[in-house]
């Protein structure tokens, strides 16, 4: 098995490239994913590691690996994820709501 929070990193990618009509995310995004490391999206480049931690975000979202990779395939909405304090959202709700759309 790879490295998760590249698995991540390219599920994430492959949803943004899905979605490419709408022209990627508004705004800057950063998911802190406990014991594997950060993921930083801006419109639609996602970047995985230490450099994810560089520079300002509108929104940052943080949960422990085993929830992003439930919401990743599906078995977990970011919604619910939230209401059970599983995932926590710091920042912008406006991106956070439309990044649960494209992960969600």
């Amino acid at each position: 098995m790879g490295d998760p929070l590249e698995t991540a990193a390219a599920a994430l990618r492959e949803r943004l490239e899905a979605e490419a009509e709408w022209g990627g995310l508004d705004g800057i995004a950063r998911f802190e994913i406990e014991d594997a490391g950060m993921i930083r999206v801006a419109g639609t480049e996602v970047v995985a590691g230490p450099e994810a931690a560089e520079g300002e975000v509108d929104v940052t979202i943080s949960a422990s690996l085993e929830t992003f990779r439930e919401v990743f395939e599906g078995a977990l909405s970011p919604a619910t994820a939230f209401m059970m304090g599983r995932m926590r959202v710091e920042g912008d709700i406006g991106t956070a709501l439309k990044l649960g759309q494209i992960i969600g």
